[in-house]
């Protein structure tokens, strides 16, 4: 945990020790350094306005070594200050002031990323199955409906999913999207990544205007957040309800599908 300001780092540091995690401080970057080398960190808190060096030169300097998910804890609100720690290998970052449970949410849900280091080749999305090693998605029927089907997806569309579905949880910043799915040289083509998000939304989402999986953070970039069961539960229960109603507009549709 590092921050340059006493209380902030007492404040975690008793929270967190209730909550049975060993923790270490430190209040500059150096010191960061010395310590996460001594004590190699499972998760690493970091606020970037540090006395005596910028905390994405932590970032940087942490990454050389460590996957260990860093999480940015700043007052820095502008955008590009998050898009440039994300860039530089941070895995989310949580504005101040802050919620400790938003906080907590955010380090179970960065360290279930890394615990699921052995990832599985198939993902659940409702009545949707990706598998990531037949680079297939198949629909399901809920309840004996008339679902089945494979969802047809382009090269492009795949990419993009892959790499959300392969990194569960993460905040991925657009020009790093755009660079793992385009490459080089593409930095600048954002239209092209909310095309193709609006796609995957389309096809793969019950809700388009309101993504359940395939989240938008503003000014930041995009993440995939895993479906829980109780979500799961939630989503098969629109699908049936749908199904009832007979609307379509929800449905997924294999690409080039004709409304009716």
């Amino acid at each position: 945990m590092v921050d340059d300001e006493p209380q902030i780092l007492r404040a975690l540091r008793i929270n967190l020790r209730v909550r049975q995690y060993e923790v270490y401080t430190a209040a500059t970057a150096s010191e960061a350094l010395s310590v996460a080398a001594e004590h190699p960190p499972d998760l690493v808190i970091l606020d970037l306005g540090l006395p005596d060096m910028n905390g994405v030169e932590v970032i940087a300097g942490l990454r050389g070594w460590t996957t260990a998910p860093i999480i940015v804890l700043s007052g820095r609100a502008d955008s590009s200050d998050k898009v440039e720690a994300l860039d530089a290998g941070a895995d989310d970052y949580v504005t101040k002031p802050f919620g400790m449970e938003e906080l907590l949410a955010r380090m179970r849900a960065a360290s279930r990323r890394v615990g699921g280091a052995e990832e599985s080749p198939r993902v659940r999305l409702g009545d949707l199955i990706v598998d990531l090693a037949a680079k297939r998605v198949t629909q399901h029927a809920v309840d004996g409906g008339d679902g089945n089907g494979d969802i047809r997806l382009t090269p492009t569309e795949w990419h993009l999913l892959e790499v959300l579905l392969r990194n569960p949880g993460k905040l991925l910043s657009q020009k790093q999207l755009l660079h793992d799915v385009w490459g080089p040289g593409y930095d600048n083509a954002s239209g092209n990544l909310r095309l193709y998000m609006a796609q995957l939304r389309h096809k793969l989402e019950p809700d388009p205007a309101r993504p359940r999986w395939l989240i938008t953070e503003p000014g930041m970039g995009y993440r995939f957040q895993p479906p829980d069961e109780e979500a799961l539960a939630a989503f098969v229960s629109l699908r049936r309800a749908l199904r009832r109603q007979g609307n379509p507009s929800t449905a997924v549709r294999p690409e080039g599908a004709r409304r009716r």
